[in-house]
């Protein structure tokens, strides 16, 4: 019987060999890629997921601080400085650090140009005949969860000229 260990691989063997070491070679790195795409997508997916139930909450919360910003809106006088409205004062300033740092943020209204994406206008008053269409009061405000739009501003919006 012949010793396996002492006979050395013929050319034609030799080649059939480096050929299947790059055949699995070549097959490994597209399952290397395939695995980090697929990580990727992941992410992505994930990252979507969070994105559209952080807008859900966001949305929930909205009708309840939108009556907060209207209650400090309309505080009487005798109630101005008082240590009870410092609270609600408060109170609205942790909604929007909260806000912030889950990347929401209002849309810009007043001085700013009409932006349809942006904002929904309400009223739009031409009886100063200009061509250029300013927000001039913000009745509801909009966010932005990122650059997508969670709820536009509702807004007024006079024709300047």
């Amino acid at each position: 019987m012949a010793d396996n260990k002492s006979k050395k691989p013929t050319d034609p063997e030799l080649e059939e060999a480096q050929k299947k070491v790059a055949e699995l070679t070549e097959a490994l790195q597209r399952e290397r890629a395939d695995s980090i795409n697929l990580r990727r997508q992941h992410e992505i997916q994930l990252s979507s997921v969070r994105q559209l139930s952080t807008a859900k909450v966001v949305k929930e919360l909205l009708p309840a601080i939108d009556n907060l910003e209207r209650a400090l809106k309309h505080v009487p006088e005798d109630l101005k400085g008082h240590e009870y409205m410092k609270g609600v004062e408060a109170v609205a300033k942790q909604f929007d650090k909260i806000f912030s740092d889950l990347g929401v943020s209002k849309i810009k209204t007043v001085g700013e140009e009409f932006d349809p994406k942006l904002h929904e206008a309400v009223h739009l008053d031409d009886s100063s005949g200009g061509s250029r269409e300013v927000v001039s009061e913000e009745l509801q405000s909009g966010y932005l969860l990122g650059d997508e739009v969670i709820r536009h501003a509702m807004v007024n919006v006079p024709l300047e000229q």
